[in-house]
């Protein structure tokens, strides 16, 4: 059977390349941006990958340790894969960014592989084994070859990165211990579909896994699914799948009882295509009331700015055609950002502490799954909040 694309949000820059001042914009990359379901996996991909290199290298501005809440995350994460380790054995992130998860570990006990030039040097020079490459099947064989067998692999973000997945997950069992635990975060396409949240689907997310897709391609390489964190407010609804091996004491032939969103997919009907081409259906209908509304307030006089220069807004400013017409500038407080244009739409990148201020009248939340940090960091302002998910509204 073939794939079926259900949801096309056009052209698309690379949505973390913020743009310098001094750049040829007409150099910047574009690609077309659809997602597709396949009928035989049920997984949720982009019909047109990106190739990897382009989006993760030595430029890459995403810096999981500038936000409290992620490194209290990581914090959390690593005390739940420590439980599974034993005397003696060691812990594999695949993906590792800023080593905010993998520094809560001994340098001694830990494995980092991070594709990204900048941060690999990071974990690298704070003493950490780091593999400054792609995950995959000779990989694999290389960190077995020198560093053993891993009790623990985990991932956050970063398994929905890879189109070969399957290959992904086969690499995986191959490194893990034969007792070992396969950890992994990735948003999920549930949340997506239920908030109406199109801006998880952007170039970095080759996938957006359902539990239904997960069993079926774990389960392709010998493994299956043990246990399911459910985090409805970690990146806008995500899944911390816990996964291991046939024979491993952590699994057992019908250990696996299907916790609650498994049976929510379901009953959404997400063996099929139908819910996604709904969902699609919503997010045109999102797309022309969001333009509608911020120009409502623009014809008013009002300035508009954006919070959070992220890889959602620029999904959203690009497929609704937003750009410094409607939105003056976009607010940030990562300093590779500071300064840049954001992509495509070229809008300009301020400082919060300084742009977010009283003579500002509407602010759009293009950091949505913080909206909450958000408006109470800045309570004491009189803006019309407004955000797109689960749909267009003004708060």
């Amino acid at each position: 059977m073939s794939k079926e694309v259900f949801l096309d949000l056009g052209r698309q820059p690379i949505a973390n390349k913020f743009v310098s001042t001094e750049e040829d914009s007409n150099n910047e990359y574009f690609f077309d941006l659809q997602a597709q379901f396949d009928p035989e996996t049920k997984l949720v991909s982009l019909a047109n990958f990106v190739d990897p290199p382009k989006l993760f290298n030595e430029d890459y501005p995403y810096r999981a340790g500038a936000s409290p809440a992620t490194r209290e995350h990581f914090k959390k994460a690593a005390q739940i894969v420590d439980s599974y380790l034993k005397q003696g054995t060691k812990v594999l992130e695949i993906g590792s960014n800023d080593g905010s998860f993998i520094g809560c570990f001994d340098s001694d006990i830990a494995v980092a592989v991070e594709p990204c030039g900048n941060f690999a040097k990071e974990t690298r020079n704070n003493g950490y084994d780091t593999y400054d490459a792609f995950w995959d099947g000779d990989l694999a064989e290389t960190i077995l070859s020198n560093n053993g067998p891993q009790q623990v692999v985990y991932s956050a973000n970063c398994m929905c990165h890879i189109p070969d997945i399957q290959g992904a997950f086969a690499a995986v069992e191959k490194v893990l211990d034969t007792d070992g635990v396969f950890v992994f975060e990735d948003p999920n396409a549930l949340f997506m579909l239920l908030r109406n949240s199109y801006d998880q689907i952007y170039d970095e997310h080759a996938h957006i896994f359902s539990l239904i897709a997960l069993e079926k391609l774990l389960a392709n390489v010998d493994m299956h699914i043990v246990k399911v964190d459910v985090m409805e407010n970690v990146h806008g609804g995500s899944c911390r799948v816990y996964a291991a091996k046939c024979g491993s004491s952590h699994w057992k032939p019908g250990s696996f009882n299907a916790p609650p969103l498994l049976e929510f997919e379901k009953q959404h009907g997400m063996n099929g295509i139908e819910p996604y081409i709904k969902f699609g259906d919503r997010v045109s209908h999102s797309k022309q009331l969001l333009r509608k509304t911020l120009s409502g307030f623009k014809e008013e006089g009002k300035k508009i700015v954006s919070a959070g220069a992220t890889s959602k807004s620029t999904v959203v400013f690009n497929y609704c055609d937003i750009g410094p017409d409607l939105v003056e500038y976009i607010t940030d407080t990562t300093p590779e950002k500071i300064g840049k244009l954001s992509p495509g739409k070229h809008i300009p990148i301020c400082h919060e502490k300084e742009h977010l201020d009283d003579t500002v009248d509407v602010a759009f939340l293009g950091a949505w799954n913080f909206k909450d940090r958000i408006m109470d960091k800045h309570s004491d302002k009189d803006y019309l909040w407004v955000t797109h998910v689960p749909e267009v509204q003004v708060i």
